[in-house]
């Protein structure tokens, strides 16, 4: 009987001791909600238009705030975010902003396995169901390619170039067959041989200034016809 009962509660503690270490090495918030929980509270009209994105995005506002001024944009970026993350957090930061259109831009993240492997459908299906929930709340999506690059410079080795090609592919194919508008930065800003021309970025993934002027150029229009689609 006492040789059942230290089993028992030995058991327990190496349980107790399993779940603790487990919680102790879990984020606190893995979709990181608390990044624009403030501001969202804050936000005195809708914003016109959201663009939820990883680091391409957030490094867009930081460099040129006068863009996103001048157009009426929100930017719910958060640099190094898979579109896992963006999903989870989507209805937060994108639905509860009442936008009349939502721009989504994910997927470098996730080609870097920032949060392990993940195939090139099941990242198309984040994107999916990010536009889904757009639409089901009277949200017009637009989706975006996926900008070049040779590789990741936080993760060497992946020969991304030819995935990305793979990967924007199927976003214009969900969203042509959809009526989704989409957003073609890939072509006008990659190289020869996939990645980026060296112009448009400082490290091979992220933006230059002269990026994103490339960019300027391609979003407003495509943002406009969605905006103008009753």
């Amino acid at each position: 009987m006492l040789k059942n009962l230290i089993i028992t509660l030995a058991a327990a503690l190496t349980a107790a001791t399993a779940a603790a270490q487990a919680a102790a090495q879990a984020p606190a918030d893995w979709a990181n909600f608390g990044r624009f929980e403030k501001e969202n509270a804050a936000l005195a009209d809708h914003p016109k238009v959201v663009l939820m994105g990883n680091s391409i995005t957030e490094g867009w506002i930081a460099k040129r705030p006068d863009f996103f001024t001048e157009n009426g944009y929100a930017s719910r970026a958060i640099s190094g975010q898979t579109t896992s993350q963006m999903l989870v957090r989507f209805r937060a930061d994108v639905v509860e902003l009442h936008p009349q259109v939502a721009v989504i831009c994910g997927g470098t993240n996730d080609l870097a396995q920032n949060t392990g492997y993940i195939s090139l459908e099941h990242i198309l299906d984040n994107i999916q169901s990010m536009a889904e929930l757009a639409r089901a709340n009277g949200i017009r999506p637009v989706l975006c390619s996926v900008l070049p690059a040779g590789d990741f410079p936080w993760r060497p080795g992946l020969e991304p170039a030819q995935k990305i090609v793979r990967l924007n592919a199927m976003i214009r194919a969900y969203a042509e067959r959809e009526g989704i508008p989409y957003v073609d930065y890939h072509t006008p800003m990659a190289a020869a041989d996939g990645s980026m021309i060296a112009e448009y970025t400082y490290d091979g993934v992220h933006p230059t200034e002269a990026g994103y002027r490339v960019m300027e150029r391609i979003l407003p229009p495509v943002v406009e016809r969605a905006l103008s689609d009753k």
